[in-house]
């Protein structure tokens, strides 16, 4: 009877709060104005109005984040002390940003200072010279300003490379530098190039063995540190052979690589996902995750850039399985507005094909944005190393309107105006340079706490009256042309 009595009180008490909902927060954001505090000016019923379904939940949101990478601790560091720790407060408070969880390498990647792993000890497979003195000048600094200010932060990890000596062809790279960065030179040679669609990683037991160990140690390590790793993904883009650090592994390869990884893993506590998948080839992970005795380990995948196109094969087949967007497609360097408008569709389609975290790549850079190896990508914040100043970027702003509002599990909510089929054929559209002028721009979230979060972005070069109705609230805010919108309903 106690229970009976509890469960009438808490429908009682959702139903009243669904009643005298109303508009808390309302913030956006246009090139020129990011993050302005606005106000409604009364309410209107109207009968097309978008109506927020608080009673259909989709998956279960885990939070947001960037990288912690090399260049990015580097260019931060060019600043004094005070601007840096203001950027570490917005990234990572509750008050900013909030990003709940965060991707780091495990090594050298395409924005690390230079190439370099762990272990370059040839034939040390019990590890004994591996030592992750390199991540003290960088990565662990980098992490603790971090944790200062969200000490529970999430924090998973993938190589780029494995230690030079377990390749085939012996060389952190796979491919040569192309010829617009040829300014740069990666040292590989003819005999020392690497397709996709082959293991690069030498397919022996001993080796296998070792990697894992490599994993195992570098987990303790950072254990050592106060640095909890909670998840791994055994290889970024596993079927890129890139001019930087980078390797190659068919399903096959990475089969046998989870069967050695995996129970040294969760002898750790540390889950596996697997990933990054970054090829729009479901059966690039279905060809693994259909072998019984490596599924026990997978407990989510990692998708990016063009799996993005077999996202929502995967999450049709697998509903269950936790799917993060690992790698948010890094632009040219302009951080500009139309990379930001490019990113929300981005954010849509993930989100409306199952993706449970959202990680952007380049938290800091310095202008230009040219990693190590010549290639040059957008970030959340830009350094002016000359002037010591940075400035925060179009994406940031588009991220926050989710990360600052949505919590950790959160849920999507379905609406009355998209489709998940109508959301992935305009995003589909926009891949092939044809985006609809109709996409529907509205995204919606339910809050542990029961509030709601409304996301919206007005495309039109005019201001537009959105038209919301959330349980029996309709409201009629009226959207700046080409702004993005959060509003948070209590």
């Amino acid at each position: 009877m106690k229970k009976v009595i509890i469960g009438i009180l808490a429908v009682l008490s959702f139903t009243a709060n669904a009643q005298n909902r109303k508009v808390s927060e309302w913030v956006s954001s246009t090139e020129t104005k990011p993050w302005q505090e606005k106000k409604l000016n009364g309410v209107k019923k109207d009968q097309k109005a978008v109506e927020i379904y608080t009673n259909k939940s989709l998956q279960k949101i885990e939070g947001f984040g960037s990288c912690f990478n090399e260049l990015g601790w580097t260019s931060l560091n060019q600043l004094n002390v005070k601007d840096r720790e203001n950027i570490f407060k917005e990234l990572y408070s509750k008050n900013g940003a909030n990003f709940t969880i965060s991707r780091m390498p495990v090594g050298a990647n395409d924005f690390s200072r230079d190439w370099y792993s762990y272990d370059e000890t040839d034939g040390d497979f019990a590890m004994n010279n591996f030592s992750i003195k390199n991540d003290f000048e960088t990565l662990i600094p980098f992490i603790k300003s971090a944790q200062k200010y969200n000490p529970n932060i999430k924090l998973w990890a993938s190589p780029w490379s494995p230690p030079t000596w377990m390749k085939y062809n012996k060389h952190y790279a796979l491919n040569k530098v192309p010829s617009v960065m040829q300014q740069v030179n990666n040292g590989i040679q003819d005999n020392q190039l690497v397709k996709e669609g082959t293991d690069n990683f030498i397919q022996e037991d001993q080796y296998f063995k070792a990697y894992s160990l490599y994993f195992k140690k570098f987990i303790e390590a950072y254990q050592k540190e106060n640095i909890k790793i909670s998840m791994v993904m055994p290889q970024n883009e596993f079927n890129s052979a890139q001019w930087y650090p980078s390797n190659t592994w068919t399903p096959a390869g990475l089969t046998k690589f989870i069967s050695y990884l995996g129970p040294d893993m969760q002898s750790l506590g540390v889950d596996v996902f697997f990933g990054t998948l970054e090829r729009g080839n479901p059966t690039l992970f279905s060809d693994v995750y259909k072998n019984t005795e490596v599924k026990k380990y997978i407990k989510g995948i990692g998708v990016q850039w063009a799996g993005k196109e077999a996202v929502s094969t995967i999450h049709k087949e697998y509903p269950n399985l936790t799917i993060y967007q690992s790698e948010h497609e890094c632009g040219n360097g302009k951080n500009d507005w139309a990379y930001a408008e490019y990113s929300w569709d981005l954010m849509k389609h993930y989100f409306l094909n199952g993706t449970s975290a959202y990680l952007y790549w380049n938290t800091s850079l310095l202008q230009g944005g040219v990693s190590r190896w010549g290639w040059t990508q957008n970030s959340l914040v830009t350094v002016d190393a000359q002037n010591k100043t940075y400035h925060w970027n179009p994406e940031f702003y588009v991220m926050k309107h989710f990360s600052h509002y949505v919590q950790p599990g959160a849920v999507l909510l379905q609406t009355s105006s998209q489709s998940v089929d109508k959301h992935r054929n305009d995003v589909l559209g926009w891949w092939e340079g044809n985006l609809s002028s109709n996409a529907d721009n509205v995204l919606a979230f339910k809050n542990p706490d029961n509030s709601i979060v409304v996301i919206a972005y007005n495309d039109q070069e005019t201001p537009k009256e959105l038209h919301l109705k959330v349980d029996q609230l309709e409201v009629n805010p009226t959207l700046e042309a080409k702004s993005f919108n959060t509003l948070l309903i209590k």
